[in-house]
């Protein structure tokens, strides 16, 4: 395979066999041969990849793995920096890649641009049409009444669970001090996964005690399952997914996630029933539903209407509770090692982050409040550099509702567009020396005059990540609730991470770090 102007050779991985079922897929999916010739003519001038073949696409040059994957994106980008944007092929789908800011911004500022792309599809199975995966009046009658349950005195209450599981992972760090390097990824993972049940559904699932749990083994498997499905077209079609492996494992994951969400939901809904006809006492304690528990963002819904006070259905509040808890802790919590990995290689940043912290909290282990948050500024802008370095989402997609013009080229209505955060966010014009880690570049005086839309890590207009503040929240307690206690060292290079770009960017090899206690700690 060879990139546009040069680049290095890729040994392709397809058989005729898989080009056979690609065929097929193709000739089956697409409304006619005559609107794909008609889109790969109109798309002709627009820089690519080759060789690209008709129907095939670039499909069969592309590395199976997340990790192979996203080298292979990473390289497309850094050796077309000089364009403002290239196509792909993904079978009989074209995608336009962008990481250039103008580029962008023409696509997250509009108002039209809004559906999610194609490829979001796999998500529906488990999330349905939630908030992430809707489009057009359902997306915007869903963002409306589900903005005001992200107030900041609902997310005040939050703040608790935070504290609390980060207490706990705390405790489980201790036992790494003075020892030998040890993978910090999954111990944070389970954190932020225990931390999201509590908020969305109000249910303590114990993941940090019980790593081994149905529900927990689940979400990280269809996770996987999603990802693996979106780059192989011949598994597409729903009744091909279920003669294949991954397809009845698909299945069964399915089931378990949903069970999950449907007997928290009835239990939810029924102390809301018990409640109304006046079976709690004083305390706020209902029959049959132990002690009072935290308001979650469940409770929110089963009481939220719209504009014409409408509640939603049983079937939409599972969708956004399900969305919730696919988005809500793989990436508070992939943010949170790239912070740590960081700071290990970074002794100064490190050193200045723990005066701060000194500053707010002395030597008391007390919990964050969100006072607190307010006044850790330089730990707000060592978050933001480590979201530029490795944002949590490293890419994501659209689907165009009308023909558009980016740079000169025509971009027909029905390409998909995967913006490329990653590679947007180490452009050498806006962020001088990319790769240096510089948490200074957030520094208000230094933020000044820069595009909008040339750092995007909750992407941006319209459709930006609803849930931002409460994972900016989440970052900043528990790191604060972390760093108080232990310095933190790191001898992991970047080349050995094994960087995978999937729904999250993840580390394949971990996050490898040392741990050693405060000499001011308590």
């Amino acid at each position: 395979m060879e990139v546009l102007q040069g680049g290095t050779q890729l040994l392709p991985w397809g058989t005729g066999v898989i080009a056979l079922l690609l065929t097929v897929v193709a000739v089956c999916s697409l409304r006619s041969l005559m609107d794909h010739w008609w889109r790969w003519w109109v798309m002709k001038p627009i820089p690519g990849i080759s060789p690209c073949y008709p129907l095939l696409g670039n499909t069969l040059l592309f590395e199976r793995e997340g990790e192979g994957f996203f080298k292979q994106l990473q390289h497309y980008a850094e050796e077309l920096r000089h364009l403002p944007l290239f196509k792909l092929w993904i079978g009989p789908l074209p995608v336009m890649i962008l990481y250039d800011p103008d580029s962008v911004e023409v696509i997250l500022s509009s108002s039209k641009h809004i559906e999610k792309s194609y490829l979001y599809k796999f998500l529906q199975p488990w999330l349905g049409t939630g908030l992430l995966t809707s489009t057009g009046d359902k997306w915007r009658t869903r963002r409306k009444m589900i903005t005001p349950t992200f107030h900041f005195a609902i997310l005040t209450d939050f703040l608790e669970v935070m504290n609390e599981q980060g207490s706990i992972l705390v405790e489980k760090l201790e036992k790494h001090v003075d020892k030998e390097p040890f993978d910090v990824f999954f111990d944070i993972t389970l954190c932020a996964l225990d931390i999201i049940c509590e908020t969305a559904m109000g249910r303590n699932v114990g993941a940090q005690e019980n790593k081994d749990s149905e529900y927990v083994r689940a979400v990280y498997r269809m996770s996987d399952l999603i990802q693996r499905r979106q780059k192989s077209p011949w598994l597409w079609p729903d009744h091909v997914y279920v003669l294949f492996k991954e397809g009845r494992e698909h299945e069964r994951n399915l089931k378990i996630l949903h069970s999950f969400t449907d007997t928290v939901i009835a239990e939810k809904a029924a102390e809301l029933e018990n409640a109304k006809q006046g079976k709690c006492d004083a305390d706020g304690n209902c029959e049959g539903s132990g002690p009072k528990k935290r308001k979650a963002f469940l409770d929110m819904l089963l009481s939220a209407t719209d504009d014409e006070g409408n509640k939603l259905s049983y079937r939409d509040i599972r969708e956004e509770v399900d969305t919730f808890m696919f988005e809500g802790h793989d990436t508070t919590a992939a943010a949170m090692n790239w912070v740590l990995y960081l700071l290990g290689h970074n002794p100064e940043a490190q050193k200045k982050v723990h005066r701060e912290l000194d500053e707010v909290f002395g030597t008391s282990e007390r919990p964050v409040t969100m006072e607190d948050l307010k006044k850790l500024r330089y730990l707000e802008c060592v978050v933001k550099e480590a979201l530029r370095l490795f944002p949590s989402v490293p890419l994501f997609a659209r689907t165009l509702r009308e023909d558009c013009y980016i740079k000169g080229y025509r971009i027909p209505k029905g390409t998909n567009v995967l913006v490329i955060t990653y590679a947007l966010h180490r452009d050498p014009e806006i962020f001088p020396e990319p790769e240096e880690f510089r948490p200074e570049r957030f520094f208000p005086e230094n933020c000044r005059g820069r595009h909008p839309f040339a750092y995007v890590p909750f992407s941006a207009g319209p459709r930006n990540c609803i849930g931002q503040r409460f994972a900016q929240m989440e970052e900043k307690a528990l790191l604060a609730l972390i760093l108080r206690r232990f310095w933190v060292d790191c001898c992991q290079k970047q080349g050995e991470l094994g960087l995978a770009g999937e729904l999250i960017l993840r580390p394949n090899n971990g996050i490898w770090i040392q741990l050693k206690r405060r000499l001011n700690s308590v």
